[in-house]
């Protein structure tokens, strides 16, 4: 089944701060995929890293490619062995399209599967578009109680659920989190949501600080003025959201004994870390990437009430606005920016 359109408009990026947009062919529906029309899509600090950059370590965008890899939308076709009932459901898409064969995928980690395709990840093309297609597995269905904005961003939520599972954030456990911008208030939002009553979060700004005592921080702290390191109660879990090597390195001192400690901020590829007190302690220092399983347990904290993901939006953006939304994150009051491949809704 196919949708009548048969062109789409797609915002490329060519290089290095080099935006255009282009009519492109709508993609064509292989077997066991849907064809999702994109409602909305979360800009993500990797989008802004590629954009500014030009790349994100090894991965170099070295031919034109399309960004944006948090979204919603309605499914219109489906490709053969896929239920036909399923066009017009309202879906979040998994953004990746693991091999489901390799070792790491027969294990259940398929988010470290080595042929893995990701959305907005060089050379595959992501969703700053007017279509996209995924297997039908990955195209999660949403509650009408889910707009299609918090649907976006229950990719970022993944990231904060695998980061408090990694943690081992249980009821009555304490956390401390560096960094306060949008992926820290949402691992702040999950590890309450998992049972931690203390939440501390770390951050230079002030604005930042007072924003995040409204998403779940029972503590904040100013890093220059408080040594995380020394002067707060140890934690049972670190996760960083910052990516800064002094966060890091000060985080992971303030975890107590058998506690844990996650990476999750894009920083430095090297960096020192307090081996003495990982050692003495029995620290487990781990890292995550991307997540495996996570969207039914976002979508069930979402619509419960749990995690509020509506809110986060301060920037609304139709495709000819991408460069615009991609440099909002220098507005200090920006948190999350949204794209709208198909144009914004009417309020």
């Amino acid at each position: 089944m196919t949708t009548d359109q048969q062109t789409q408009r797609v915002s490329v990026l060519l290089g290095q701060d080099d935006l255009t947009i282009e009519d492109r062919p709508v993609p064509a529906v292989d077997p066991g995929d849907v064809l999702v029309e994109v409602a909305a899509v979360g800009v993500c600090g990797s989008d802004v890293h590629y954009f500014r950059h030009g790349r994100i370590g090894d991965f170099v965008v070295s031919s034109p490619l399309v960004l944006g890899h948090e979204l919603s939308g309605t499914i219109v076709a489906v490709g053969d062995g896929v239920d036909p009932g399923r066009v017009g459901e309202r879906v979040a898409v998994e953004p990746q399209r693991p091999c489901h064969r390799c070792a790491q995928c027969l294990a259940g980690r398929y988010n470290l599967c080595p042929d893995m395709r990701f959305y907005a990840t060089p050379p595959v093309d992501g969703a700053f578009a007017g279509f996209v297609t995924i297997e039908a597995e990955f195209a999660h269905t949403l509650p009408d109680s889910v707009s299609f904005e918090a649907g976006a961003l229950l990719e970022p939520l993944s990231v904060g659920i695998a980061a408090v599972r990694k943690a081992g954030i249980v009821p009555g456990s304490s956390v401390l989190i560096a960094g306060a911008g949008p992926i820290g208030i949402i691992c702040a939002q999950a590890a309450k949501a998992f049972g931690a009553t203390r939440i501390v979060i770390s951050d230079l700004v002030p604005e930042r600080r007072e924003r995040a005592l409204s998403y779940g921080a029972t503590e904040v702290v100013d890093p220059t003025v408080v040594s995380v390191a020394s002067d707060i109660a140890p934690v049972d879990a670190f996760i960083d959201a910052s990516g800064a090597p002094r966060a890091v390195s000060d985080g992971i001192k303030a975890v107590g004994p058998a506690g844990a400690a996650v990476l999750v901020g894009l920083g430095n590829s090297e960096m020192t870390l307090p081996v003495e007190h990982i050692q003495n302690l029995e620290v487990t220092v781990t890292g995550i990437f991307r997540y495996t399983g996570t969207w039914p347990v976002a979508i069930g904290l979402v619509a419960s009430g749990q995690v509020d993901l509506d809110s986060l939006v301060t920037g609304r953006f139709g495709l000819d606005q991408v460069r615009e939304a991609l440099e909002s994150d220098t507005d200090p009051d920006s948190l999350k920016s949204v794209v709208y491949p198909n144009g914004i809704p009417a309020a």
